[in-house]
C-alpha cells in the first residue's frame, strides 16, 4: 500500500509539472551520474602515477625474477578453457598453455567442450597431450553457456587455486606464480585479475577502439577501482581464485551471458577482495564489425542482466556490500548501460534543433541556462575524460601510434549504443542466448608482437 501511495504521489507531481520542468529533472537525473564518471575518470587519471608500466607485447621469457620456491611448496593449479567450436585454435591454445612456467605435477589443464562438438574434441585428442593437460566433455543440457560448462569442469578438476582462460588466450608465462606471489603479500584477497590486452590492435579502425577500450580499463580504471575500495567488475578470463572462496559463493552463475562481472559483484557480496596484479594475457581484438556487434551485444545483456539480478533488494544490497560500494556499482553497470542508451538521443536532439531553428537553439535563443551548460560540460567532460583516459593508457603501454585513434571514439560510442539496444531486446526476447565471438588461429611462439 505504502509503494502505491508513494508511486501514485509522483504520477500527481510529475503531472502537475509544466513540460520544461519536466524535461529539467530528465535533464538533472542523467547529468549527476554522468558526472559522476567523468569524477572517476579523472580520479584513475590521477592514480597513473601510483601504477607498474604494462608490458607492450607478448614475452615468452621475460626474465622477471621469481621468487625462490620449490615445487613442494608451491600449491595446485586447476587451469580451466572453455571451448566451443575452436578446433582450428586448438594447436596455438595447447602451445600457449603449455609454455606456462609451473610445475607440471602441480598443473591441472582442462580443455571443456561440449558433447556435441565432435570437431574440436577430435582435434584435441589428435594432440599428444602431457599428463596435466585433459579434456572435460560436459553433458547436453540446458542452458548452453560458459558459465554452466565451467561449473561442471570445477567440479571435475583438482586444484587449490583456479584460473580461467579463453580459447584465444596467451598469458605470460610466469602468470601463475605472479598471481601466487600477489595471493602472499594479500592473503585476504580472494581473486586476482591480469590485465588483458590485445595483440591485433593495427587491425582495423575497431581493433584500435578495442586497444584503447582494454588499456583504459584494465591498466588503468580496475587498479583505481580497488584503491577505492569498489566491487571489481571482473574481466571473462584470467581470473585466478582461491578455490574455496570460489565454491563458497556458488561460482559462475549459468543464466548470465557475461558471468565475470556477476561473479565479481558476488564476491563483493560475501565480503570478499579483489585485486588485480602485474600481468597480461593477450587477446585478439575483433576487426569486422559484425564480430565485434555480436560479442558487445552478449556484454551488454549481461551486465543488464547483473543489475537487475544485484538490484531486485536494493536495500539488502547495500546492508552486504555498504553505500561507498554500492554507488560504485551503480557507477560501473547502471551509468554505462544508461549512457550507451542515452547517448545517441543527444544527436537527435540537437540535429532536429538544429533544423527547426536553422542552428542550435539554446544558442540562438540568447545563450544557454544552467541546465543547458551543465548537459554542455557533461557531454564534452565525457569525451575529453574518456579519450585522454584512453589517450594515456595505451602510452602506457608502449603504443602511441594508435593514440590518435580516440578522436573517433564518438563514432565507437554510437556503435555501442546500438549493441545496447540490441541487448536490451535479446534481453526481452533471448536473455540466455550466448552469441558465440569466433577466433582466428594465432600466430606461431615467439612471433612478435605485429599489431596484424
Amino acid at each position: 500500500m505504502v509503494v502505491l501511495l508513494v508511486t501514485a504521489l509522483i504520477v500527481c507531481c510529475a503531472v502537475a509539472l509544466s513540460i520544461v520542468e519536466r524535461q529539467s529533472l530528465v535533464s538533472l537525473a542523467f547529468i549527476a551520474p554522468f558526472l559522476a564518471v567523468i569524477v572517476l575518470r579523472t580520479a584513475a587519471l590521477a592514480n597513473v602515477a601510483t601504477m607498474p608500466a604494462p608490458s607492450s607485447r607478448l614475452h615468452w621469457h621475460n626474465g622477471i625474477p621469481r621468487a625462490r620456491t620449490t615445487p613442494e611448496v608451491l600449491p595446485t593449479y586447476a587451469v580451466l578453457v572453455a571451448l566451443y567450436d575452436e578446433a582450428h585454435v586448438v594447436p596455438g591454445l595447447v602451445e600457449a598453455l603449455g609454455a606456462l612456467d609451473y610445475p607440471a605435477d602441480r598443473l591441472a589443464i582442462r580443455f571443456v567442450v561440449e558433447a556435441d562438438d565432435e570437431a574440436t574434441y577430435r582435434a584435441l585428442a589428435s594432440f599428444a597431450l602431457p599428463a596435466c593437460m585433459g579434456v572435460i566433455v560436459v553433458p547436453d543440457g540446458k542452458p548452453r553457456t560458459k558459465p554452466r560448462a565451467l561449473n561442471y569442469a570445477l567440479t571435475q578438476t583438482p586444484g587449490a587455486i583456479v584460473v580461467v582462460y579463453d580459447a584465444e588466450d596467451q598469458p605470460e608465462p610466469d602468470q601463475l606464480r605472479r598471481a601466487l606471489a600477489a595471493f602472499r603479500a594479500s592473503p585476504d584477497t580472494v581473486c586476482q585479475q591480469a590485465a588483458l590486452n590485445v595483440t591485433n590492435y593495427s587491425q582495423s579502425w575497431l581493433s584500435r577502439q578495442f586497444a584503447i577500450e582494454y588499456s583504459a580499463l584494465f591498466d588503468v580504471l580496475l587498479p583505481t577501482y580497488r584503491r577505492l575500495g569498489l566491487p571489481m567488475p571482473l574481466g571473462g578470463t584470467s581470473n585466478h581464485f582461491r578455490r574455496e572462496a570460489l565454491e563458497a559463493v556458488l561460482a559462475w552463475d549459468p543464466h548470465n551471458v557475461t558471468e565475470d562481472a556477476d561473479l565479481g559483484i558476488r564476491l563483493a557480496r560475501f565480503g570478499m577482495k579483489v585485486g588485480v596484479f602485474s600481468s597480461t594475457t593477450w587477446e585478439e581484438a575483433p576487426a569486422t564489425f559484425a564480430v565485434w556487434l555480436r560479442q558487445r551485444t552478449r556484454w551488454l545483456k549481461g551486465w543488464m542482466t547483473t543489475w537487475l539480478v544485484h538490484m531486485r533488494r536494493p536495500s539488502r544490497l547495500i546492508r552486504e556490500i555498504g553505500v561507498w560500494p554500492f554507488a560504485g556499482f551503480q557507477l560501473m553497470l547502471a551509468s554505462m548501460i544508461l549512457s550507451a542508451l542515452v547517448h545517441p538521443w543527444f544527436y537527435v536532439y540537437v540535429g532536429a534543433d538544429v533544423v527547426r531553428h536553422g542552428g542550435f537553439g539554446p544558442f540562438l535563443d540568447g545563450g544557454l541556462n544552467w541546465l543547458d551548460w551543465l548537459a554542455l560540460i557533461n557531454l564534452v567532460g565525457g569525451y575529453v575524460s574518456a579519450m585522454v583516459l584512453g589517450a594515456v593508457a595505451v602510452v602506457r603501454r608502449g603504443r602511441p601510434g594508435i593514440a590518435w585513434a580516440v578522436l573517433l571514439m564518438p563514432i565507437y560510442w554510437l556503435c555501442i549504443s546500438l549493441a545496447a539496444y540490441r541487448a536490451l531486446i535479446q534481453l526481452v526476447r533471448a536473455p540466455h542466448h550466448w552469441e558465440k565471438t569466433p577466433h582466428l588461429a594465432r600466430p606461431a611462439r615467439g612471433q612478435p608482437d605485429s599489431g596484424r
